[in-house]
């Protein structure tokens, strides 16, 4: 009896093959912290169990040709966001994968981006920020990003553009990093993916947050003001959103129950509870359709937005 009990309680995907969330990020970062929440209610409704693997790089392509060399059977799944599988091959000529190879089988949270400084750098506001880049010509306030090419590299080099001040990039592997540099005074400001973790930096006064980018507050985040509200960025808006990819050749059968899991996971109350505490919004629910063509507005919309600042890959 007591082998029968136990074996009752064993997960109903013990025996079946593991499937890997692949995370293009090191460990401690946005996208790592939604991989946790997201990956054990995945596997219940999946009926198998869903691995989290970090893997950073190359502003996240690295990860995204990861899973392009699997095997199209399901079992490769990726947290994928217009960083990796939009921008990196628009950024860097060695990275030869496109949107199109992938296909995005639901979206899972949207996120606040904000401007985060270091502790003592003389700024409370995006406009002296600015008013301070333009009379540090001599030596160029730095920035952080999680690489060349990524959405926050061109925001930031966007707002240089409008605005004509001089900036220095440094590029690096994840959010955690940049944080860590942050909190260290190694360089002066970033734009980044709010984050619990950088909420409690921000409230041990080891650096700032000053501004997010969304054209109004976040209900998540009502407290810090939108750039938008200060008097250079006004037409300023930009969040970014993360969702379940697979190659794109993954069998039909594979995608529906991959979408059918995940459309379940966003449902679960607890599932959108631990989203909002990382200042994350679930994603609204979304056929399979649907998140194809958003998927491909996106994609549009990113590859315009980066001709606009005339990014080239290198």
């Amino acid at each position: 009896m007591a082998g029968a009990a136990a074996l009752g309680a064993t997960p109903a995907w013990a025996d079946e093959k593991p499937a890997t969330l692949l995370v293009p990020y090191p460990a401690g970062g946005p996208s790592d912290a939604i991989a946790r929440i997201v990956n054990t209610p995945l596997s219940k409704a999946l009926g198998q169990q869903v691995l989290v693997d970090n893997l950073g790089g190359v502003s996240g392509a690295l990860a995204a040709q990861k899973v392009l060399a699997a095997p199209a059977d399901g079992r490769m799944l990726f947290q994928g966001s217009p960083n990796e599988v939009i921008l990196s091959p628009l950024a860097n000529a060695a990275v030869k994968l496109r949107a199109e190879d992938f296909t995005l089988v639901h979206p899972i949270g949207n996120a606040v981006l904000v401007l985060v400084t270091r502790k003592d750098l003389p700024v409370s506001s995006a406009d002296e920020l600015l008013d301070l880049a333009r009379k540090s010509k001599d030596r160029p306030l730095t920035y952080g990003s999680v690489g060349i090419g990524s959405l926050y590299h061109f925001i930031v080099e966007d707002v240089a553009k409008q605005t004509g001040v001089a900036l220095q990039h440094v590029p690096y592997k994840g959010n955690a990093p940049v944080l860590q540099d942050l909190g260290g005074g190694m360089v002066d400001f970033a734009v980044l993916v709010y984050s619990a973790g950088m909420g409690a930096l921000a409230e041990q006064g080891k650096l700032k947050v000053i501004g997010q980018l969304g054209a109004k507050r976040s209900e998540l985040l009502p407290n810090v003001p939108a750039v938008a509200e200060g008097r250079q960025l006004k037409n300023l808006n930009y969040t970014i959103w993360s969702g379940l990819m697979v190659r794109k050749d993954t069998p039909a059968p594979a995608l529906e129950r991959l979408h059918k899991a995940m459309a379940a996971v966003l449902q679960d109350a607890e599932v959108r509870k631990q989203l909002a505490a990382q200042s994350q919004t679930a994603a609204p629910a979304m056929t399979l359709a649907e998140s194809a063509k958003f998927f491909a507005d996106e994609a549009a919309r990113y590859r315009r937005i980066a001709r606009d600042i005339n990014l080239q890959a290198q």
